[in-house]
This record gives C-alpha cells, structure tokens and sequence, in this order.
C-alpha cells in the first residue's frame, strides 16, 4: 500500500505519502511524481544478469503495446520509442548500476545528469501526524474488506430516535447549525444504580443548545436549567410498534420534565425548546451516564480546575482544590456535583458541566488525541455506544459530516452561556425559576440572528458596512413609496393586517396586497430597483428593517402596470408595527469560553 511496496520509494517516508484532501476530509494516497506508471502495473518479470541488472533487483518491463502483441514490426528508425537510446540490442549495452546504497546515503548523480537536491526533512512533529493519521485512515478506508466491516460495526453501535417532525430536517453546511445536546439522568449501565433512583425514565437533566454560526467562525452552547419553569408543547410521539400518539403538554412545569415523563422522547424536548426560545434544533444528541465516563476514558481524561476542596457525598466527588485530570467514575461525579460549589443549586452545578465541556472540547482538539489512532478508536467505539442521536444522524457518514463542520471552530471562540433567569415569584420556597423578563429574549434572539457572543475577526467588515450604507440617504415622502405586501411564512392574514396598517397609519397608500409568495422565507424582506432606494429607505424605517432585510434587485409591476417594490413577510414577522431590525450585538451576559479554565468555587 505504500511507495516502499513499488521499489522506487527511496527516501520518502511512508506517512508522508497520505494526504489530507480539504475538499473531502478524507486522507489520501499521494505518490511521487517523479517516477509515473501505467494505471495497472504489469507482472514483475525475473531479474536477468545479461542485462545490466544487479542480481537480486527487478527491473519492470514495459507491457507491450497492442500492435506488439500482434506481431507489429519495430519503428522504422530502429529506435525503441521508450528510451530514444536504439533498437533492442542497445539495452544490454547500458553501464551496469553500481551497489545500491543503504537509506541513509546520498545517492551520487549519473554521468551527465544534473544532480537532485537534497530532500528538506519534515519537522518531526508534522510527521507523527501524517503517518498516525495514515495509518488511521489506512483502518477505516483504505481496507476494502476489514475497513468496510469496521464502519458497519460502528453503523451498528450507534442508537436513534424519531425526531417527529420535531427539528428542521437536519444541518446544512451552508447554513447555521443548531444542536441539541440532551444529558438523561437515566441509571441505565453498569455501576450506575448504585445512585438511587434506579428506575426513574430519565429527565432532561443537562440540556445545552449549540449553536454554531453559518460561517463557522464562533459557537453559542446556551445551557438550559433543569429547573426552569416552562410550557411543554403536545408532542406527537412515535411508539414502538410504529404507530404515532399525541402525548398531550403541561403548562408551567419543569423543563426537565419535556423528557421521559408521560413517554416523552427528545423529539418532545426539541420541541419545548422551540416553544421556549423560538429556534428550531437541527439535530439532538443524548448522552447518559456512561456517556460521561466512556468519552472520558477515550480520551485519557480531562484537565478541571478547583478553586477550593469538595467533598460531596451525594456525586461521590472528593477532590482538593487545585487542577486534576479525571476521567470515568471521577468525571461522572464531577459533573453532578453541586451541593458543594456555588449557592448549592443546579445554576451553580451548570458552570461545573460547562468547564467539564470545555476542557473535553480542547482535549478533542488537541494533538494528543487527533494523533493517537488507538485513542481515535476508542472514542469512535465510545461516542457510538454512548450516544443516542436523532434519525437525521444515525450513520458513521452523517456523524462525520457534521463532525467536519465542527471541527472547523476554534475552540477559543465558543461561548458558554445560560438562559437568563430570576426567581420563581409563584414561589415562597425558591426551588423554580422562570426565564429574565427582557434578557432571555435578547440572548434567544441573537443567537437566531447568527450573532457572534465572543470577539472574532472581521472578516466581512466592508460587506456588513455596504449593508447598513443601504440605511442611509434621503428617504420617499410614505404617500409616494409603491409596495406589493406577500405573505411568505407569516401567520395567515399578516399581508392585510400589514396593508391596512400602512396604509391607515403610515400614510403607505400605494400599497397592494399581493397574496402568498411563492415560497417561506425566515427573514422579512424588502426588494427594490435601484431607482426605488429612496422610497426602500423609506419603508425599511417605518417596517423597522434592517439593511441585511433591503435587498436590490428589480421592480415588478403592480396591478395598474406602475413600477413598484416587493415586501415579503417571513417567519420572524411579529405583527404590524412589530420591529423586526435584528440585534447586531450580544447582549450583556455573564459567559466563558472554552479555551480558558475556569476554576469551580
């Protein structure tokens, strides 16, 4: 499988020769260009001393050309058309090769040939991971028999459930990406009833919303509490002989509860978190327990940071303060601790799972582990066993799709939050807490607007400054702005609540309800011809449109055949006189990311 095998690899090191190809994700194998060969090389023929070649090396014969098999004559000139160097005769007239040289050795040019240069050594490091992760890909893929039984030994590991019309169909590389990530307090595995409450459904114990953005340069995980106080939508729900049943909602509950109680399946908490935040999830993950302790162990442990000594008799957890690398038993404790940290409450134990997250991401990221192929392995076998994902994600393809879009982040602009939350006020005895009056909005909001909670470059600073330049400029007197409004996802009946509001209220006269548009879009948009831009400017500041919303184009015409403006409302249209300029900044939330420690007090 590699140059050595073909005798002409020389000096290369075999690692070298696996390529990752950016286009694909996948390692390839890449040979020298210097030495071609025929797409299928022929039989290696016997060496032969009469010849010019040294006993014990092969030399390939060139197969012969059709016309050779047929007894075709030699060219003309009695020139062998491979070397230029004569007729058949000539080839036993070559000089004979001196002794090859061991590895090591320069090879010494030949008599009238310009010599090579010097091959530059690759840095140790880089190798190590070329030929670590050959050899990995060489396991999965390159083994037509074995590679392809592994995969479907994987395939065969991996849990799903129904997302029952729950997400949006699964993730798209083109588009923002929202994952639902599920921790079941379930006691199923070994070693896991010793926690008391063995026979419990399981609850959406640890909840986290992962947003990723469209141009994959910074992440949201937003953490939802356990405990906070929400509406649980009816949830159409697969059985399992195939039949569907409407597990009826619960209004002011525990979010925990949007999972395992009644029968509840993660489809049933994709949808409450929907009903909570107004974002639908692509996809979910569920992990339990041995989750926790399986991925852990894969990866030889995490590196977590204390500001003070626990012992917690209920997680099991008793560590003193200062930086420890756990892993199993130790790592599960970890993460449920919270009668010892904090105010002793699940909010407190939340910032405990999101710097477990953050320190499991940089261990996944870290050479450590993408240039160990046993601890490569390990973790496939792990994350496959431990996971249970939606129907979207049920193969090893799927997962690695989703897993190279991943991977393009860097950890350092990924940021941890939470749902902003107060008091239960319905409470005496604070057990409950109910979603901030204005921030939860402001956070649910940008993070569906795609904004960024952390610093990351600018890449698109003259495209974002183009856009807002469409705001600015003279605006149409309302009386002479020409509109046709459509309703493109709205609810029914928001094209002629909007007309009759422009209309009687804003002095939009020239405007025309044009129906239902051809197809739902999410955001609101305003189309217009350049000679319109006044009257857009216009529109977009009574509608409270955003430049990103103004989008140039042409003009249609409208039923008395005048030139006129396209406003479509989507699925973020709140109502007449609603503003739907989207936030451009995070708003101010206590947060961290993932590639700092934050030490546990």
């Amino acid at each position: 499988m590699d140059a050595q095998g073909r005798g002409r690899a020389e000096h290369i090191d075999p690692a070298d020769q696996w390529v990752l190809n950016p286009n694909t994700g996948e390692y390839e194998l890449r040979l020298s260009p210097s030495a071609p060969q025929s797409a299928v090389p022929g039989p290696r023929r016997a060496a032969s001393r009469g010849r010019g070649v040294p006993q014990g090396r092969e030399r390939r014969e060139p197969r012969p050309s059709q016309g050779e098999r047929s007894g075709a004559r030699e060219p003309r000139d009695g020139r062998d058309s491979r070397d230029g160097r004569g007729g058949r005769e000539g080839r036993g007239s070559r000089e004979v090769p001196g002794p090859r040289r061991g590895r090591g050795a320069a090879p010494e040019p030949a008599p009238g040939r310009r010599g090579r240069r010097p091959v530059k050594k690759k840095p140790r490091a880089k190798k190590i991971l070329l030929w670590t992760s050959g050899t990995l890909a060489f396991l999965l893929v390159a083994g037509a028999g074995a590679g392809y039984l592994y995969i479907e030994h994987l395939n065969d590991n991996i849990s799903s459930s129904p997302d029952d019309g729950a997400s949006t169909g699964g993730f798209r590389k083109d588009e923002a990406i929202n994952i639902l990530l599920i921790g079941t307090d379930k006691r199923t595995g070994a070693g896991n009833e010793s926690y008391g409450d063995s026979g419990s459904p399981g609850h959406a114990d640890t909840t986290i919303l992962l947003h990723v953005s469209k141009d994959r340069s910074n992440a949201t995980a937003l953490s939802i509490p356990r405990d906070l106080i929400v509406d649980v939508p009816d949830c159409p729900t697969t059985q399992e002989d195939g039949s569907q049943k409407v597990i009826p909602g619960s209004q002011g509950v525990r979010f925990n509860t949007s999972l395992g109680q009644s029968g509840r399946t993660p489809s049933c908490t994709m949808r409450t978190v929907t009903e909570l935040t107004g974002i639908t999830p692509d996809n979910f993950m569920v992990a339990d327990f041995n989750a926790v302790k399986t991925l852990t162990t894969a990866v030889d442990g995490v590196e977590v940071c204390l500001a003070k000594d626990i012992n917690d008799e209920d997680s099991k957890l008793n560590l003193p303060a200062g930086t420890h690398k756990i892993e199993g038993e130790q790592a599960l404790a970890f993460v449920r601790t919270r009668h010892s940290v904090g105010n002793g409450g699940d909010l407190s134990r939340i910032n405990l799972q999101q710097q477990f997250l953050s320190a499991l991401m940089r261990k996944l990221k870290s050479n450590d582990t993408l240039t160990d192929p046993a601890k490569m392995i390990k973790l496939a076998e792990a994350g496959t066993k431990a996971l249970t994902v939606d129907s979207q994600l049920d193969s090893i393809g799927k997962l690695k799709d989703l897993g190279l879009e991943l991977g393009k982040l860097n950890v350092k602009n990924l940021t941890f939050t939470t749902v902003p939350v107060v008091d239960n006020p319905a409470e005496t005895v604070k057990a409950t807490v109910v979603p901030h009056p204005t921030q939860a909005q402001e956070v649910f909001d940008a993070i569906a607007n795609d904004v960024s909670f952390t610093a990351v470059k600018e890449k698109k600073a003259k495209e974002k400054a183009a856009v807002a330049a469409r705001l600015k400029g003279t605006k149409a007197d309302p009386s002479e702005v020409r509109v046709q409004v459509y309703n493109g996802g709205a609810p029914a009946g928001s094209a002629q609540e909007t007309l009759q509001w422009l209309q009687n209220e804003e002095g939009v006269t020239k405007s025309e309800n044009a129906g239902n548009a051809d197809a739902a879009l999410s955001k609101t948009t305003l189309e217009y011809a350049p000679d319109q831009a006044d009257q857009a400017r216009r529109l977009a500041a009574i509608m409270g449109l955003s430049g990103s919303a103004m989008k140039p184009g042409e003009s249609v015409t409208n039923s008395q055949g005048l030139p006129t403006m396209t406003l479509t409302l989507g699925k973020d249209f709140k109502g007449a006189g609603v503003s739907l300029t989207a936030p451009s900044k995070a708003p101010d939330v206590e947060k961290s990311t993932a590639d700092k420690v934050k030490c546990a007090s």
